[in-house]
Parts: C-alpha cells; sequence; structure tokens
C-alpha cells in the first residue's frame, strides 16, 4: 500500500559525535507529518560534506509515533543518504520488528521529495492485520 502526505522537519545543531568535529554535523530532527500518516517525528542525523563540491552523506534514525491506515503505534525510520557530486541517492526504510501499538509488523520504504522548500514523501508499506 501506498501512503502520501508531507512534513515539517526542524533541525537543530547538537554536540558532534567524538570523531573529527570540523567534517562531522549532529543534528536533532523534529517533524510534523500530514496526510496518510498523521502524526509526529524525532531522531538524530550525522552528515559530513567532503572537499569535493556536491559530495555529502548521511545517516538518521527516527522514531515515529504516528496513526497510519486508521491504526496507532511508532515505528523507526533509518535513513541513508548520499550525494555523489550533485547526485542524490536517499534510502529510508522502517527498522525491521521496530514497530509498536496497532502497527505491529509494519514494513515499508519511504521517498522523500523537496520542492520548494516543501517535503512530500510516499511511504510504500504492508502493515499484516493483528490476530
Amino acid at each position: 500500500m501506498d501512503a502520501t502526505g508531507t512534513f515539517v522537519v526542524e533541525m537543530t545543531p547538537a554536540p558532534a559525535a567524538p570523531t573529527d568535529q570540523s567534517t562531522v554535523g549532529h543534528m536533532l530532527l523534529s517533524k510534523t507529518y500530514s496526510g496518510d500518516i498523521a502524526g509526529t517525528g524525532e531522531g538524530h542525523m550525522l552528515m559530513v560534506r567532503t572537499a569535493t563540491k556536491g559530495s555529502a552523506g548521511y545517516v538518521a534514525i527516527e522514531k515515529v509515533a504516528a496513526t497510519l491506515a486508521g491504526k496507532s503505534g511508532t515505528f523507526l525510520l533509518q535513513h541513508h543518504g548520499i550525494m555523489d557530486r550533485g547526485t542524490p541517492s536517499l534510502t529510508v526504510s522502517v527498522v525491521p520488528d521496530s514497530a509498536n501499538g496497532e502497527l505491529l509488523g509494519l514494513s515499508g520504504t519511504m521517498t522523500i521529495e523537496n520542492s520548494d522548500g516543501n517535503h512530500h514523501y510516499t511511504f510504500n508499506y504492508d502493515l499484516p492485520a493483528l490476530p
């Protein structure tokens, strides 16, 4: 099944990871989801930019507390993003067995598009019926 909608994200700088602090950034994420997913997301993002213009990477873990398909619960999303000399690649997946509540058993992947500062998502998911 597919769920679509938008989200607003606020990013707050946090202390850098205890590695080379000149190149690694750490941000706290706070999201509000609208559309087929209605709820909030909170997470941590680590990112790095290289000396080559347009090359960077980020990883994030986000806990989503939301209603999806009329069912409530939480689940974790894992983000893996790469920018290779301006060419982006992003994978956002539900961490296996991370969902609870009425979303128990949730799996799926999310695509994100950013147009004119507006974030749109498409969430391709499977939600098995609870016994």
